[in-house]
């Protein structure tokens, strides 16, 4: 990925706040018959700063498991928040009119080797820590454990586990640096004045509250 430095993110806490926050990611591999895509949620395991792991699933129906060259590396991208910037924000617009619009973003790309889990038990695992993360915001969150036994043991076996070993981070936050601090300070108050989501998120990356 092509990163400015003024664009670059290395801090491991950020760029892991982000793969936890926003954890539908695109995993690219290599096959014989050239590049594929699956988007799935993955769920990041971290040891320390130089260690993590991605670990998934994927349906046994989709080919990629079965297809992907594993002596090249996967790529997970992950990717936060975006938003198209106007320059009629910008002062610079009525003081020179030299100003063109860009898009703003978060994103995160995570390099390593794929490996296939077929064990059970390791399937079940993950499959309650990926419900236990994503219905822990519900007032009243399902668990695994509320269905029956063997209607979960008969869909784990229709998929298989994935764990992408982290050997490589690129983080690049898009967000307005390489603006003067006016043009910061304007372009924030034009996100925050749409009054939408999106607007307010990419407007606290402006801001600098890194997410």
């Amino acid at each position: 990925m092509y990163i400015p430095k003024h664009n670059e993110e290395k801090r491991t806490d950020v760029l892991d706040r982000l793969m936890r926050s926003q954890p539908l990611a695109s995993l690219i591999t290599m096959t014989s018959s050239g590049l594929f895509a699956t988007h799935l949620p993955l769920v990041l395991h971290r040891t320390d700063d130089e260690h993590a792991i991605l670990r998934g699933h994927l349906a046994r129906a989709n080919r990629q498991w079965k297809e992907f060259s594993p002596e090249i590396d996967a790529l997970a991208i992950f990717s936060g928040p975006h938003h198209y910037i106007t320059p009629s924000w910008y002062p610079e617009k009525a003081e020179t009119g030299k100003v063109v619009p860009t898009w703003n973003y978060a994103v995160v790309h995570a390099y390593g080797p794929l490996k296939i889990v077929e064990d059970p038990d390791w399937l079940l695992t993950h499959l309650n820590t990926l419900t236990g993360i994503h219905e822990a915001t519900q007032p009243r969150p399902w668990s695994v454990s509320d269905a029956p036994a063997d209607f979960i043991a008969s869909n784990a076996r229709g998929i298989v586990g994935l764990e992408l070993k982290v050997e490589r981070l690129e983080g690049k936050w898009k967000v307005s640096q390489n603006q003067s601090a006016a043009t910061q300070v304007a372009v924030a108050e034009g996100l925050e004045a749409l009054n939408t989501e999106a607007g307010r998120n990419m407007r606290a990356l402006v801001r600098g509250e890194r997410r």
